[in-house]
């Protein structure tokens, strides 16, 4: 989830929340995102007639690497480079190129791939949410971490952020990217063995589902983009199988990644709409969250279930009379699990966007598998009912409760405590990790507050457990907000740490607080990437850039990788890594993976990197 401080409420609507265009949108682009600034003399906001001097790299720059990186980094290369043609009258000299080249695909051998499952597997968002790997699968031992070293980069052409989670399955990186394209990368050299194109970006998980056939067993992999479609593909291929639409409204987007099950895909779905929500003239809100369950061999909708049962209706007039609907919201950012026990599927949700609030938002929810039915929900934050509208002056469309905005980007973890009783364990943007009973209909074991929390604040993307701790990482991420100008910084200052929190009764085993950032531009202690850990170590990403590992006994950092800078890709691209936001590390078979890249409240990149014991 992003969501940031625009220059003007009419920028809102296109900075997160259309779908892509092309390069010959440019002006539209412009008008409906530059235009409110550059066209009526706000301070620091070049003039059109300025822009026209300059050359369309100069401006791109500015775009991808400077002072309007906050406004654009949610749009596509191709929209980026439409922008700056389109401002300067003058075309590129080189095209953008985002299909891998001959040199960077992998040669074909004959049995090459036999199987996603067999060997080291790091699946979906991370091993059932867990984001724990044992000593088998991980392929390398706490004492090895120190020897850790760069072993190859990948670079995604034209991107700005990296923000998808790899997964790691029969001997290849499975990946998407801002641009759509999704990539089955060798994890041993990073060549490329297929990629697939999607309508939108890809940041949830590449999912693996085996189906049964006439013919014998197929491997499927499935894709979620953020213009709410999900494909299946051949996974050894790349091939397209099938897609689907999961939901109609035109902000919705799957973010979470899915989940396959006895031939059946869960698919969470969220939305843009709390973005679009904040500008006065617009109809806020009617979008619901929802799971959908596919059947993995069609396609075929076997059940929808919405967060919010009732469909929004009209309810009053903001200040200049634009009609307001609710109830709305309650999108499910992020990957669900799996109860093979209970036959349930567990949840959790996001804010309410509009008024009325309701009371499956910041909630944990459980539905009937084979139904879809929600059996029972347990809500953490109530009325919390907000949109980007609360963070403007005039706040024109934002709800009578105005936030605090405490959603789940969480997922939760399905754990077994030490005397026989399950726990579900979540933290949130309130900066509390919570574990409740899923066979007592979610009562509350216990509840731990680890940070301040805020709308990038708390726990944003996700924790990890092993047998005995959850291993929580803080945001709580500060920022600078330049009025008069279409920048936003991170406060350099604030935020970050690293809990180990008892998975019993939640008390404290240890605190790390955040290494300082020093002088380095666009830089926070923030620790808001998702965690990976294996026995002895956790890993965590800072919004710095460093990767680290934590000793578990003690919180003691062991290893310290900075992320940030240009690198030599093996695709031969251009790339740098940047911020650590977003997804986590994959970790198998001796590797591990992670994406450097985060411009939105960050340092931008665009690259994916692969470790090995020595580089070897």
């Amino acid at each position: 989830m992003r969501k940031l401080l625009p220059c003007a409420s009419s920028l809102v609507l296109l900075f997160l929340s259309v779908p892509p265009l092309s390069a010959d949108d440019g002006a539209t682009l412009y008008k409906q995102i530059c235009a409110s600034c550059h066209e009526a003399g706000v301070e620091r906001a070049p003039s059109r007639q300025t822009l026209r001097a300059m050359s369309p790299e100069r401006v791109l720059a500015a775009l991808e690497t400077g002072a309007m990186i906050s406004m654009t980094s949610a749009r596509t290369a191709v929209e980026r480079r439409g922008i700056a043609e389109f401002v300067t009258g003058k075309p590129f000299g080189q095209a953008l190129v985002t299909t891998p080249s001959p040199q960077s695909m992998c040669p074909v051998r004959e049995g090459d791939f036999v199987s996603l499952f067999s060997g080291p597997l790091w699946h979906g968002w991370g091993v059932n949410n867990t984001r724990y790997q044992d000593r088998a699968m991980a392929g390398f031992t706490a004492a090895e971490v120190p020897r850790l070293k760069l072993k190859w980069a990948f670079g995604f052409p034209g991107d700005v952020a990296a923000d998808a989670q790899p997964m790691v399955a029969g001997g290849r990186v499975f990946v998407g990217s801002q641009s759509g394209n999704v990539y089955a990368l060798n994890a041993a050299t990073g060549c490329v063995h297929w990629f697939f194109t999607a309508a939108a970006s890809v940041r949830a998980a590449v999912t693996l589902g085996r189906l049964e056939t006439d013919s014998g067993s197929r491997d499927m992999a499935f894709i979620g983009d953020r213009a709410g479609n999900v494909y299946s593909v051949n996974a050894a291929t790349g091939r397209l199988i099938w897609k689907t639409k999961v939901d109609d409204h035109p902000l919705a987007r799957v973010t979470g990644s899915p989940v396959f099950h006895n031939g059946r895909l869960y698919v969470p779905v969220a939305s843009g709409e709390e973005n679009a929500g904040a500008v006065a003239d617009y109809e806020c809100c009617r979008f619901r969250g929802s799971v959908v369950a596919l059947n993995g061999a069609t396609g075929d909708r076997i059940w929808k279930t919405y967060t919010i049962a009732e469909e929004a209706r009209p309810t009053k007039k903001n200040k200049i009379g634009t009609q307001m609907w609710g109830p709305s919201g309650a999108p499910i950012w992020t990957s669900p699990v799996v109860d093979v026990t209970r036959n349930a599927l567990y949840v959790t949700t996001g804010d309410n966007y509009s008024d009325p609030a309701t009371p499956t938002s910041d909630a944990f929810l459980a539905f009937d598998l084979d139904s879809g039915k929600i059996l029972w929900s347990r809500q953490t934050t109530p009325a919390d009912a907000w949109n980007t509208g609360c963070r403007l002056d005039d706040k024109a469309n934002c709800p009578d409760s105005d936030g605090p905005d405490f959603d789940f980007a969480s997922p939760p973890i399905l754990v077994t405590l030490s005397n026989g009783r399950r726990a579900l364990v979540a933290g949130q943007k309130s900066g509390v990790v919570h574990a409740i009973d899923p066979d007592k209909q979610g009562e509350v074991l216990w509840q731990k507050r680890v940070g301040k929390g805020g709308i990038n604040g708390g726990v944003q993307w996700g924790s990890a457990a092993d047998q005995t701790n959850v291993y929580v990482p803080l945001s709580d991420l500060g920022r600078f907000s330049v009025r008069n100008s279409l920048a936003t910084e991170p406060d350099p200052k604030v935020g970050g740490g690293m809990f180990a929190l008892h998975l019993e009764n939640g008390e404290q085993v240890w605190h790390t607080p955040p290494p300082p950032c020093g002088t380095r531009k666009r830089c926070s202690p923030a620790q808001s990437a998702a965690v990976s850990a294996i026995a002895g170590v956790v890993f965590s990403g800072s919004i710095d850039g460093h990767l680290r590992a934590f000793s578990t006994a003690n919180g003691a950092i062991i290893w310290d990788f900075d992320t940030v800078g240009p690198k030599k890709t093996v695709n031969e691209v251009p790339a740098r890594g940047g911020s650590l936001n977003g997804p986590g590390p994959a970790i198998a078979g001796g590797m591990l993976f992670v994406e450097s890249g985060y411009a939105a409240n960050g340092i931008p990149g665009n690259v994916l990197l692969a470790f090995s014991v020595d580089g070897k």
